[in-house]
């Protein structure tokens, strides 16, 4: 059975155009990385919840954030993984210092035996649809397009 996640593209309107909210995985797998490993807040699901109310418990649990407003479906997108994402889309803010994860241990350095904690986000960051494109990881760029599509022509 394939692992189901949820999650939700915040994003703004503006002078500056179309800008949309990603997150970066935190520990030290990710501590390096950067173009095509940034991410919708997101995660995983069972089958008998509802995808919106785990994309908006995973919004709460990753960046802090408790969103109420009504949520536009962006639908669902295999990964190469095999894990199917579902995705919303919000117009909302978000100040990226207000940024609050939950944390996850795991031991490191492999094998030593010893534990550290990480926070699932390390950081958050607004960028242009041009820019998310180059910074999300690329089975998720689906969810950029389906955005896109939704908003009057000009924004994106």
């Amino acid at each position: 059975m394939a692992i189901l996640s949820a999650g939700i593209i915040l994003f703004e309107t503006g002078n500056k155009g179309l800008r949309v909210l990603l997150v970066h995985p935190g520990g030290p797998f990710w501590s390096k990385r950067d173009l095509g490993a940034w991410s919708i807040p997101k995660g995983e699901y069972t089958s008998g919840e509802p995808a919106e109310d785990a994309a908006r418990r995973e919004l709460a649990e990753e960046i802090g954030l408790v969103l109420t407003t009504p949520l536009t479906s962006l639908g669902e997108a295999r990964q190469p993984s095999g894990k199917r994402i579902t995705a919303f889309a919000a117009e909302a803010a978000f100040d990226i210092a207000t940024l609050r994860s939950n944390r996850f241990e795991m031991e490191w350095p492999p094998k030593s035996g010893h534990k550290q904690s990480f926070p699932e986000i390390d950081r958050a960051a607004w960028f242009s649809t041009a820019d998310a494109r180059r910074h999300i990881i690329p089975g998720q760029a689906i969810f950029l397009d389906r955005l896109a599509a939704l908003l009057p022509l000009g924004l994106s």
